[in-house]
């Protein structure tokens, strides 16, 4: 891991910054390349502009690690209200949700009952929501969460990464239950016993992933998302399923709004599935650090704005 990323990583956990730098003007105009605001509002008319293209969205609204339970009903209410926003106002928006948002620190059993409250009501809207995965310590627990919701519930996604050693295992385990998966490369500060550190090995390790889930589209016709704004493994993917004879309607690409856009559009226009994915809320400091960690040379478009400032 670079230098770089670990000093954003560890920024991201700093409470004295996080309480701090999104005061800073800067930051918050530098913030907008990734959040186009931080209000349900923002999220639905930049969808509008998207869809414009052939390019529908998921949402989160940014949040994680609550320390009162009542937050935890307070972030299901927030979902519960925007399913119904889009069901009125029928727009192809998915929601997608970090499971500590919802209590998941302090009861298995709250977090349980909110998360079948929004997806029962995703479900009666012909929605769809997924898990983020958060950092290594939550996976566990975190199949098991999946395993008992995915029972009850066919409309329900999750989240694995591809800088995790295990990843390959889990993905056997969890077939035999057809889930939904949107593979993405990982996020967080890792310990090296559990995570590849350099880039190509986590690169390689997506692929060898991509291939086997590839297979499990074609026997199975699960629904996969691959999370990756690389283009080499995008093109690496795009050759494997029509090696296999997979269309090109069964691939499913998703990215993050504003990086990309360009690709994120010739993808649409090509005859991929591309789903955007829009972040939104006040509480976007460590989800902003992480962003920049994936590609510290980010970094740099926020150091043109203190000039700018």
């Amino acid at each position: 891991m670079s230098a770089g990323r670990s000093i954003l990583l560890w920024g991201s956990k700093n409470n004295w910054m996080r309480n701090h730098v999104p005061k800073f003007r800067f930051v918050r105009h530098a913030v907008k390349k990734f959040m186009p605001g931080e209000t349900a509002t923002d999220a639905i008319n930049a969808t509008r502009e998207l869809l414009k293209k052939n390019i529908p969205t998921t949402f989160t609204h940014l949040g994680e690690n609550i320390k009162d339970l009542s937050e935890a009903e307070t972030a299901a209410n927030h979902y519960l209200e925007l399913i119904d926003r889009i069901n009125k106002e029928k727009i192809d928006i998915e929601v997608s949700l970090k499971l500590t948002q919802i209590g998941f620190d302090l009861s298995f059993e709250k977090t349980l009952e909110c998360f079948k409250q929004i997806t029962k009501r995703a479900r009666e809207c012909g929605n769809n929501v997924f898990i983020d995965i958060e950092d290594s310590s939550y996976v566990d627990k975190t199949l098991d969460f999946y395993k008992k919701v995915k029972v009850e519930y066919d409309n329900v996604g999750l989240c694995l990464q591809a800088y995790l050693y295990r990843t390959m295992d889990d993905l056997k385990e969890l077939i035999q239950i057809n889930p939904w998966i949107r593979l993405v490369k990982g996020a967080y500060k890792e310990p090296e016993n559990i995570a590849f550190k350099k880039k190509k090995d986590v690169d390689d390790n997506f692929f060898e992933l991509s291939k086997y889930l590839l297979s499990q589209i074609q026997e199975r016709g699960i629904r996969v998302a691959f999370g990756t704004h690389d283009l080499k493994l995008q093109q690496q993917i795009r050759n494997e399923a029509t090696k296999i004879g997979l269309a090109k309607n069964k691939l499913e690409f998703q990215m993050l709004y504003g990086i990309k856009s360009a690709e994120q559009y010739k993808l649409a226009e090509e005859g991929y599935n591309i789903r955007t994915l829009i972040s939104y809320g006040e509480f976007w400091y460590p989800w902003y650090m992480r962003r920049l960690a994936e590609r510290p040379a980010n970094v740099w478009f926020v150091a043109k704005n203190i000039f700018r400032n």
